[in-house]
C-alpha cells in the first residue's frame, strides 16, 4: 500500500505533514463542529405560487466569512442567500447562515487565508446544500438542489481583480 503521507489521530484532526515520532511540524486541522446561524424560509405569496405551473426563476448568492475565535479557531460561514420569482410574484426566500468552526494550527499566514476561504466552505458547502434543498422541500416546492461552487476559482477571481483595479477586498471575504 502506498503511503499518502496523512495520518488521522483519533481527535478528527488531519496531520499533513506525517510526522509518526510526534514532532508534528505540519500543518494540522481539524474540523471542530458545523451548525446552522441563521435559517430562513418565506413563502409568502402561498398556496398560489404552489399551484402555479410556471417555473420560478430562481437568484442564488452564496458569501463567505471567516474570522479568528481563539488562538487557534476560525469561524468560517457560508451565507446563502435565495430568490425564487414567479414572473412578478415571490414564490419563496431562502436566507441560511452555515458555519464550521475549525481548529488549525502550524499553517504559515501565506496559506491561512486560501485555506480558510476555499477549502473550509468546500468542506461545509454539501451541508448547507442539504438544508436548503430540505427547506424548500417541506416549503411545498422540488427540493432546491444547490450546483457545487469552486470556491477556488471564486477566491482567485476576487484576487485577480483586487489586483488589475486596486478593489479592496468585500467584507464577505475577509478574516477578521
Amino acid at each position: 500500500m502506498a503511503d499518502d503521507s496523512q495520518n488521522n489521530d483519533q481527535s478528527g484532526q488531519v496531520n499533513a505533514g506525517g510526522a509518526a515520532d510526534g514532532n508534528q511540524t505540519g500543518p494540522q486541522i481539524g474540523l471542530l463542529a458545523q451548525y446552522v446561524k441563521d435559517l430562513s424560509f418565506e413563502n409568502p405569496n402561498a398556496p398560489s405560487t404552489l399551484q402555479s405551473e410556471e417555473r420560478p426563476q430562481i437568484d442564488v448568492t452564496i458569501n463567505v466569512n471567516a474570522r479568528r475565535v481563539g488562538e487557534e479557531g476560525y469561524e468560517v460561514e457560508l451565507k446563502v442567500s435565495i430568490t425564487a420569482k414567479q414572473g412578478d410574484t415571490s414564490a419563496f426566500i431562502v436566507e441560511l447562515v452555515y458555519a464550521g468552526l475549525f481548529g488549525i494550527r502550524n499553517m504559515t499566514d501565506e496559506n491561512l487565508e486560501p485555506f480558510l476561504l476555499i477549502e473550509c466552505p468546500r468542506l461545509i458547502f454539501p451541508f448547507a446544500r442539504r438544508i436548503v434543498a430540505d427547506a424548500t422541500r417541506d416549503g411545498g416546492f422540488p427540493p432546491l438542489m444547490l450546483d457545487p461552487v469552486d470556491f477556488g476559482y471564486l477566491y482567485q477571481q476576487q484576487r485577480t481583480a483586487q489586483q488589475q483595479g486596486g478593489v479592496q477586498p468585500q467584507p464577505s471575504n475577509n478574516i477578521n
